[in-house]
């Protein structure tokens, strides 16, 4: 059976889980005040840079005893810094369920050498038992398996008088999920994510626990400049108030601080976070009256609201080779980006085959919609295609 094209396109086409769509209104014009030309510690410069800082704290809602920097190499610097400056005082519990995570598990595993680590895996569209994490034992997860669409729904798991010390990889959760503050040591995140900012820069945010670790342990590696946070055993507090370790570019900075500020001006967390639940209320209803597609994570509870990830489930399509099934993806998604009607929404590479579409909160509702519709003509042109059965 086929399918009349779709008469009209997505407004904003862009469904990539990285770099992410721009918010809406988006024009270059809004970058007109960026500090070109200029150093970045310039007053000004810093300025701007503490500003990001402010309105990072004020729209996400972090403590005020939690410190907040800019830190190069985007959410991977990030993580790396905190796992190569955190880690070896004690046991070491990783959490893995999807790419990202099993890269922090090598690591630590391969690159680290720690001797006592366990690590807690999942396959695709599940999640670990996060009951088994010892409290004693620093945690390292991610929120949103954001090649998987699976996210942990609470912080439930961790104990508030844990020993350890929690770090989040929260790249694809930030903005768009509700993060437990109080249970969260370490948390970082990429402006390229959530809120469609550009690539380059990871932001880094550590609780007093997680400070209090930096300047009492000397990790057993040679540190890179680009990681180091101490200076003479005390935490380097210029980098948190916007004094870069590295030269971040104005220009991101500006359009990073435009997405904070829109943010602001459409209800702030709160309503990110609806956006996305409302972008993620439309796939679920169209799989519930589509018999050919579902949720690669079957528990609701546990689905991301950003980065959803969604499977063929079609007879003809199920019984493939893993090759094939990525092949038939590709010449589906292929069919839509030729029409300008979707981009970049296949599956990541590392995943079993299927779709993941983006729906953070800089994705409007409508749009989402609009792209199940070329979905569904896409799926029935690329079926037809397929060898009848003998």
């Amino acid at each position: 059976m086929t399918l009349n094209m779709p008469a009209v396109r997505p407004k904003v086409p862009h469904f990539s889980s990285g770099p992410c769509a721009k918010r809406p209104g988006w024009a270059s014009q809004n970058l007109k005040d960026a500090l070109l030309g200029r150093s970045h510690r310039s007053k000004p410069g810093k300025v701007k840079l503490k500003r990001a800082l402010d309105l990072t704290r004020e729209v996400l809602q972090v403590p005020a005893d939690y410190r907040i920097g800019i830190v190069p190499a985007s959410d991977t610097g990030a993580i790396e810094m905190s796992l190569w400056s955190l880690l070896g005082p004690r046991p070491v519990t990783m959490l893995s369920w999807e790419s990202f995570g099993e890269g922090w598990v090598s690591d630590v595993v391969k690159e680290l050498k720690l001797k006592d680590v366990t690590v807690l895996k999942a396959g695709y569209g599940e999640l670990p038992e996060l009951g088994k994490v010892d409290p004693a034992s620093d945690v390292v997860f991610t929120w949103n398996g954001t090649t998987s669409g699976v996210r942990i729904p609470n912080g439930d798991w961790i104990a508030a008088d844990r020993a350890g010390l929690t770090i989040c990889d929260a790249t694809s959760a930030a903005f768009a999920q509700p993060l437990d503050w109080p249970k969260l040591d370490v948390v970082t995140f990429s402006w390229q994510k959530a809120l469609g900012g550009e690539a380059a820069h990871g932001m880094l945010i550590l609780s007093p626990r997680a400070v209090a670790r930096l300047e009492s342990h000397e990790p057993a590696w040679p540190m890179p400049k680009i990681f180091r946070m101490t200076k003479g055993g005390k935490l380097i507090e210029g980098i948190f108030v916007g004094e870069t370790i590295n030269t971040p570019s104005m220009l991101c900075v500006e359009d990073y601080l435009d997405a904070l500020e829109w943010a602001k001006s459409v209800g702030g967390l709160k309503a990110l976070m609806a956006r996305a639940d409302k972008n993620l209320k439309v796939l679920a209803d169209w799989q519930a009256k589509t018999p050919w597609i579902d949720f690669l994570a079957g528990t609701p509870a546990i689905r991301s609201n950003t980065s959803v990830c969604m499977k063929v489930t079609d007879p003809a399509v199920a019984s493939l080779t893993s090759d094939a099934q990525i092949d038939f993806i590709k010449k589906m998604v292929g069919l839509i980006e030729k029409e300008g009607a979707g981009y970049d929404f296949a599956g990541h590479r590392d995943a079993p085959a299927g779709l993941r579409i983006w729906c953070g909160a800089t994705i409007e509702a409508s749009d989402v919609a609009l792209l199940t519709q070329w979905i569904d003509w896409a799926f029935a042109e690329t079926k037809a295609q397929l060898p009848k059965a003998a």
